[in-house]
């Protein structure tokens, strides 16, 4: 599995290099949320036509437990070789890039 640091993917969405995807529930998109293709992880697989196959992707929770389980999902059952894991989810992007959100 491969990790991406906030940092770097914050650089990369600048520059249009990486797609953000969004695993977690409306209910955490209501209190904060930043440029991504939302999709709740339950809902991943059933949607799976909606990410990108051509760019990279990076995908992020709300501390990035989630996003590893599905990124394994996708890399292992779904052979998607362009995923990433968001390092520390959201809350490491609010404490890292964007203090402004709201932590919860």
């Amino acid at each position: 599995m491969r990790y991406i640091s906030i940092e770097d993917a914050h650089s990369k969405v600048k520059k249009n290099e990486l797609i953000l995807l969004d695993i977690r529930e409306p209910y955490e998109l209501d209190i904060c949320s930043i440029d991504s293709v939302q999709i709740p992880m339950a809902d991943v697989i059933s949607r799976i036509n909606e990410i990108p196959t051509k760019s990279d992707v990076a995908i992020m929770c709300k501390s990035g437990k989630r996003a590893e389980a599905m990124a394994n999902i996708l890399i292992t059952e779904h052979e998607m070789e362009n995923v990433y894991v968001l390092q520390g989810g959201m809350l490491a992007w609010i404490k890292k890039i964007d203090t402004h959100l709201e932590s919860y």
